[in-house]
């Protein structure tokens, strides 16, 4: 019997490429997975098939022979018999890379007697600018996969019990040889367990466990930086069959402030001053993330944009025992709404003021005309 083309058990053309090849055999092999058809027995062979053309094709040297001398490249021990890479457990690594980001994320990594360690969890968490100066102990709650009450973490329907795997016969691996090397691999249909179930439990869905809501205590120590990840070792997903659990990852995102911006261990505040303040002298009082407050003193004028600095006012550098500084920049605000005497005053003021009192407004139009001037000179 004439096997059928490679490329059209796949459907894509002979000039596909190494993603239109990756993207076919993925919908392909879950449409005809034996898991997905149990005891349909033309799935199973159509399953086969897609794997065996995959296999092919996507290996360059495998291909380029079979381009050229078709199925015949393969048969009396050529390239190592090829054809037979689903019966040697090649599959077991495509299924790996391509599906394993469906099944718990990047492929599970398995002990032995088939146990798989429990997926890895993310936990985001918010915490303000107050929180990451001072530290804190937070409680979250996080879902918690735990065995299934219902089937006792079988899987199976209560009153049924796991079937043995049709295709290694319980063994959880399938061997074949290749040239003349006999190679090992976990069995693609029961994913190692030597088991499947035709009647999963109902509350589980066949999973063996369920997902539940746990608290947890997290320490959050003193100067933690946005975007920090905290590592729970052992409180992610539990595992299957008696693998190891994964573990919980928290990334911590710290809120803006209203008053502050960070920037390392050092923090930045704008306070706008009254033009008068600037001009004559003053000061004022900021709050400051330990609990106090500190004076600014303003020298006479005071130019806009002028920052001082508050040492050992700012955040602390996590697990030293340095603290940064405070930045506090001024924004001279110029006054609105004037009263009729007010603008009087000002007026006044302006008339009686020399180059003296605004010596970067007078430099820079003096130099303004005679750049203007020096046209005339051309």
């Amino acid at each position: 019997m004439s096997k059928t083309d490679f490329y059209e058990t796949l459907g894509v053309k002979k000039g596909a490429d190494e993603k239109e090849l990756k993207t076919a055999f993925r919908k392909l092999a879950m449409q005809f997975h034996p898991d997905r058809n149990p005891g349909d027995h033309a799935c199973e062979h159509k399953f086969k098939e897609i794997n065996e053309a995959y296999e092919t094709l996507k290996d360059p040297q495998k291909r380029a022979a079979y381009d050229r001398f078709g199925h015949a490249a393969f048969e009396n021990g050529g390239m190592n018999g090829a054809a037979h890479g689903f019966a040697a457990g090649g599959f077991a690594d495509i299924f790996e890379d391509i599906f394993g980001d469906m099944m718990g994320g990047g492929g599970r990594r398995r002990s032995s007697g088939g146990r798989e360690r429990g997926a890895d969890l993310r936990y985001n968490m918010e915490i303000s600018l107050e929180e990451a100066y001072a530290g804190k102990t937070a409680q979250i709650h996080v879902p918690a996969s735990v065995s299934c009450t219902e089937c006792s973490g079988s899987g199976a329907k209560p009153g049924t019990q796991p079937v043995t795997c049709t295709l290694c016969g319980g063994h959880g691996k399938v061997r074949a040889t290749q040239g003349f090397f006999s190679i090992e691999r976990t069995c693609p249909q029961c994913q190692g367990r030597g088991t499947t179930i035709k009647d999963p439990c109902t509350k589980c869905a066949g999973q063996g466990r369920v997902t539940e809501e746990r608290s947890l205590s997290v320490n959050i120590p003193a100067g933690i930086e946005d975007g920090t990840r905290i590592r729970l070792a052992g409180e992610g997903e539990a595992g299957l069959r008696g693998g190891p659990a994964g573990d919980l990852y928290i990334f911590l995102a710290v809120k803006p402030h209203e008053f502050f911006q960070r920037d390392g261990a050092d923090l930045y505040c704008k306070v706008p001053i009254s033009m008068t303040t600037a001009a004559l002298g003053g000061s004022f009082e900021v709050a400051t993330l330990d609990g106090t407050q500190t004076r600014v003193k303003v020298p006479e004028g005071t130019q806009n944009d002028r920052q001082f600095r508050m040492k050992g006012k700012g955040m602390p550098v996590l697990r030293q025992p340095q603290v940064g500084d405070l930045y506090i920049q001024v924004a001279v605000e110029t006054p609105q709404n004037l009263t009729r005497r007010q603008r009087e005053l000002l007026e006044e003021f302006e008339q009686l003021s020399s180059k003296e009192n605004s010596p970067q407004s007078s430099g820079f139009f003096s130099r303004m005309k005679d750049f203007f001037e020096s046209f005339g000179e051309r």
